[in-house]
């Protein structure tokens, strides 16, 4: 019998995984397994998933689970958004960008929309009619948020944006895009805004190529670029200009701590399918699993995987009651997608030749990891983030 990820490490379920997320999770476990599993390699690729997987994904209840009922979600938590995540993960369908739409562009509606906008964006996320994305980097300006160039001048009861992004997750299948921007562009961080923006039949956006990664090969990565775009200064998100990197500053730990769950979740894979592995695999007329070496490395593994898991569910239990620092999460996201190269590294070791095969799970694991440790602010960042607190 395969080892079950989700089982793999024996930890105690936390307590914030009540019945309801753990039922949640088995649910995403079987769609994920039976909708988007048996496509997988179709999507891989063509570089993207189609829109209606996305509508599936909405009509299963896996779109904004978090999000208030009166508004289209489940009215979950991030404990909800968790258990998805880690479905996604534990499956092995790491490029579906319903993680990045439910637990970080969504929330910046639920946060900072009106009621009006609320109501007209968030239960069309949930049903999958509008794909999210959040278009943050530019080409000079990454990490660095106060960089941004992209502007957005006041034209009557419309802005005018202008400005480019790159490496835009979601960036060729979304249709709701949050915008940051410069509304003040002599008053630095202060001069931020988020802009939201419908793109379809809208003039002056163009969606730049489907950009070519080393892994995460069906989630499309996009430039975008924005020509004197219209858009209804109504769609400010905030009841002023100039909230943009105050509302970023807020936001970014849930991404980060997102991060880290991923991290997470994709180890506890490794480690069911390399254990599976190495009890099958025989070397000098025994089993892989049955030489010390083996051996020593698998619980060297399976301790520091235990170590990461406990503190990522310490982390999200901290962030359910609102008590989750920026430090902390960024700790979580450096740590454990640090933790996840490790692991899979050391992984794709124990398959031998057989783990650098493109037809063997861990060789795409092994590819789609590598960005974990640069997206949401490079670990780089995240140290420097860390030590501002010692």
């Amino acid at each position: 019998m395969a080892s079950n990820p989700a089982e793999v490490l024996g930890t105690r379920r936390p307590d914030w995984a009540s019945e309801d997320v753990v039922m949640l999770q088995d649910m995403a476990t079987r769609f994920m397994s039976e909708e988007i599993l048996p496509r997988y390699d179709e999507f891989e690729a063509a570089e993207t998933f189609d829109r209606e997987s996305w509508r599936k994904a909405g009509e299963a209840g896996l779109l904004c689970a978090s999000m208030p009922e009166e508004f289209g979600g489940a009215g979950g938590t991030y404990a909800h958004e968790s258990a998805i995540l880690e479905a996604i993960s534990h499956v092995g369908v790491d490029g579906f960008g319903i993680a990045l739409h439910n637990s970080i562009v969504a929330p910046y509606i639920q946060h900072y929309g009106s009621q009006e906008q609320k109501a007209k964006w968030l239960p069309r996320m949930a049903s999958g009619e509008l794909i999210g994305a959040i278009a943050m980097t530019e080409p000079g300006a990454g990490s660095d948020l106060q960089g941004v160039k992209t502007t957005a001048r006041k034209d009557g009861n419309q802005y005018l944006l202008n400005g480019s992004k790159t490496f835009i997750t979601n960036g060729q299948l979304a249709n709701l895009i949050i915008v940051v921007t410069k509304t003040d562009p002599a008053a630095g961080a202060r001069g931020t805004s988020l802009i939201v923006i419908e793109t379809d039949g809208v003039e002056g956006f163009e969606r730049g190529r489907n950009l070519d990664k080393i892994g995460l090969k069906s989630n499309d990565t996009s430039e975008l670029f924005f020509n004197d775009v219209r858009v209804p200064t109504a769609n400010l998100l905030g009841h002023e200009e100039g909230l943009g990197f105050v509302q970023l500053m807020q936001q970014l730990p849930q991404e980060r701590l997102q991060i880290g769950g991923a991290a997470i979740a994709m180890v506890e894979r490794a480690l069911a399918l390399t254990i599976d592995y190495v009890k099958e695999r025989k070397a000098f007329g025994q089993p892989v699993i049955s030489f010390q070496n083996t051996q020593f490395k698998l619980a060297e593994l399976k301790t520091e995987a235990t170590i990461g898991r406990t503190f990522y569910n310490q982390c999200v239990a901290e962030h359910l009651e609102g008590k989750l620092t920026p430090e902390l999460a960024s700790m979580a996201k450096y740590w454990l997608s640090d933790l996840q190269g490790k692991v899979v590294d050391e992984c794709l070791q124990l398959h031998g030749g057989y783990g650098y095969m493109n037809e063997y799970p861990i060789a795409r694991m092994f590819r789609d990891a590598r960005v974990q440790r640069i997206y949401g602010g490079t670990n780089e960042i995240m140290k420097l983030l860390i030590a501002r607190s010692l």
